[in-house]
């Protein structure tokens, strides 16, 4: 041991501490200061994945307890033909002793008999017991660089048990144990160590003052998951690591963040509280995107473009619609029809199939422009439905057959709708016309019937003849902006200038909430992607911020081919890293799960949850009964790429000034 540290080489190693902590041991040993020891005992028995330690009251009571899911560190006897190094120990549960029985049988007989006192020789025997522990792994000199520390999941061989001796960590060990493997690079303090929820010392011991670090570098690229019940400090977890990656990348601007804000409280301060948002710790780093505009917080407006997204927007009308119990039959009718999108529309052929499905959204236009929505029609001539020039006067033509329209308008005929507004009135005429003859054959096409059951619904709405038409959907302007979708082009390019962009979604339904989630992130896919192509990623990375992720991810495990399955298997090579909350794992598509490299785990209430947890991460395998037990909130179990072990941990407070 004193050869290998009198090296001048190994001089830097961080792993002097545990010479340190060694000699410091030998000379309270020597000096008969056991209460200063951190000494715990022996080992009884011991294999590559286990030991069993037997141990002594006096010993635990120096050490201030030895609590279930405390570290330990096993070291041998001496160093002589060793390296310098120490396992680390896990302590899982009380173990019986070889004496057990014995034990037990002296208990009953002094309960029995009611002895008031113990003789010194009793004591003696009855204060020993024992405890298993879990091998997590060895700490060590790495051969490849002598001043570094390195640490491995296992270790490389074992000695007798007799020769090992198990202490305690101090807090510089236990520095070492928690940070010594985590990336240098721009490293931050999440919280502070905490073995157990329960905060009484033990024979008057304080408890260990340690920092926990995680390096920013651990997120970049790479995919987190916080998984608990709600209120236990999750949202409190990802505003710091979100403030800490704009802490460490306030000179290089290297990384761009986009939260989706469910709840508006990363947008929006909470006087109730006294919670403060990113935005206000951050002004000038935070862009605010928001639904519905809120006094004391400047946002840019978030709205949709009802016309350019029929797919995606009927189905946030229909839940409108819900929302306001609009139950009329056409307005159920219509709520239900399935849009095509209009990027699939434009692939087709041209032909029978590419002119209804054209048609579909040209009547969905009607519907919009008669209830008074607001449109650009340059925008829709630009998207080229009917496959002519931007300028053709066929954009809003549906194409019907010169019978139909010769029947409906006269043999003169009725010139092709040149705008919104005269196709509202060539749908009209047309459906009117239905309406009064209905069993005209001329609405028999050589296909099958001219219009299909969504036809129908849309023209039903359109011109009811009872009950409630366009005029309903009024009240849902004031989500719609004919120029929407312009704002995704300045996220992105807020993204690429490192700015963390806030989409207040806050009291927004659950389908305007998917909305926007999956426009931006497919947005982002496609930007990055693009990126990686032109070979121009360079260091930049953007971070995606999702809570309530089991309303966007897919469960099924064959559902794996959507814009967030394509984060969880491709992100790191585009340079997009994921932060995804929810509070129970087995809503998450397990392919995601297992491919996730970081977690922060709070109180979970289920043992079927823990499990998931544990059969697909099997670092938190043993540690169930301690994740469904404690409920303290901001008291968490972390694991991160750099960590190869799980670390308690009581996360700090976000604060303005905290980084």
């Amino acid at each position: 041991m004193k050869d290998f540290f009198s090296k001048a080489e190994l001089q830097d190693n961080p792993i002097r501490v545990l010479k340190d902590f060694l000699d410091e041991e030998d000379a309270n040993e020597k000096a008969k200061k056991y209460e200063s020891m951190r000494f715990v005992g022996y080992v009884l028995e011991i294999g590559f994945d286990e030991a069993t330690i037997i141990t002594s009251d006096p010993f635990k009571q120096a050490v201030g307890g030895v609590p279930g899911g405390s570290f330990l560190i096993m070291a041998p006897e001496n160093f002589e033909g060793f390296s310098p190094h120490f396992t680390l120990l896990r302590v899982t549960a009380a173990a019986p002793t070889p004496l057990s029985k014995e034990v037990q049988q002296t208990y009953f007989e002094l309960h029995k008999k009611s002895m008031p006192e113990l003789d010194i020789f009793t004591k003696s025997e009855l204060q020993w017991g024992a405890f298993s522990s879990k091998v997590l792994g060895m700490f060590y000199p790495s051969p490849e660089n002598l001043n570094q520390l390195a640490f491995s999941g296992d270790v490389n061989n074992i000695i007798s048990a007799h020769r090992y001796k198990v202490y305690s960590p101090n807090e510089k060990l236990l520095d070492l144990i928690v940070n010594g493997t985590v990336k240098k690079e721009n490293q931050f303090s999440i919280g502070k160590l905490r073995v157990t929820e329960c905060q009484l010392p033990f024979s008057g011991k304080g408890l260990p003052n340690v920092d926990v670090n995680v390096s920013t570098n651990d997120f970049r690229g790479f995919r987190t998951a916080m998984f608990g019940k709600t209120r236990l400090g999750k949202s409190n977890v990802v505003k710091i690591i979100s403030q800490s990656i704009m802490e460490t990348t306030s000179t290089d601007k290297a990384v761009g963040q986009i939260i989706f804000d469910i709840n508006g409280e990363y947008a929006n301060d909470n006087p109730q509280d006294g919670s403060k948002s990113l935005r206000s710790a951050y002004p000038d780093r935070c862009e605010v995107y928001a639904l519905t505009e809120r006094p004391n917080t400047p946002s840019q407006p978030l709205k949709l473009n009802f016309y350019e997204q029929p797919d995606s927007c009927l189905p946030i009308l229909r839940t409108l619609l819900e929302q306001i119990n609009q139950t009329a039959q056409n307005v159920r009718s219509f709520s239900i029809v399935q849009l095509p999108n209009i990027n699939e529309i434009s692939q087709l052929s041209p032909g029978s199939l590419r002119t209804r499905s054209v048609r579909k959204v040209q009547i969905y236009w009607a519907i919009l422009k008669k209830a008074g929505f607001p449109v650009n029609e340059q925008r829709l001539r630009a998207l080229n439905l009917t496959g002519g020039s931007q300028h053709s006067p066929s954009h809003f033509d549906p194409h019907f057959n010169q019978q139909l329209v010769s029947n409906v308008f006269g043999n003169g005929g009725n010139s092709p709708p040149q705008n919104l507004d005269d196709l509202v009135t060539h749908l009209e005429t047309i459906e009117n016309f239905r309406l009064q003859n209905p069993n005209n054959p001329i609405f028999q096409g050589q296909n099958g019937p001219l219009f299909d059951a969504d036809d129908l619904g849309l023209l039903g709405f359109l011109n009811p003849a009872i009950g409630g038409g366009p005029r309903i959907l009024r009240p849902f302007m004031i989500y719609h902006d004919p120029q929407a979708g312009h704002f995704v082009q300045q996220i992105l390019q807020a993204l690429d200038n490192g700015k963390t962009v806030i989409l207040d979604l806050g009291n927004a339904a659950d389908e305007i909430r998917r909305y926007f989630s999956d426009l931006l992130s497919r947005a982002v896919f496609s930007h990055q992607e693009g990126k990686f192509t032109s070979d121009s990623l360079g260091s930049h990375f953007i971070q995606l911020f999702f809570e309530e992720a089991h309303n966007l991810f897919p469960r099924d495990d064959k559902d794996f081919t959507g814009v967030y399955a394509r984060f969880a298997k491709e992100g790191a090579k585009f340079h997009i890293g994921i932060v995804y909350s929810t509070q129970s794992p087995s809503t998450i598509n397990r392919e995601l799960l297992a491919q996730t490299e970081n977690f922060f785990i709070a109180h979970i209430s289920s043992k079927d949850e823990v499990n998931v947890l544990a059969k697909l991460q099997v670092a938190f395998d043993g540690l169930q009964q301690d994740i469904l037990r404690t409920r303290t909130v901001g008291y968490l179990r972390m694991l991160t790429f750099s960590n190869r072990f799980v670390i308690p941990l009581q996360a700090n407070k976000f604060e303005i000034n905290q980084a």
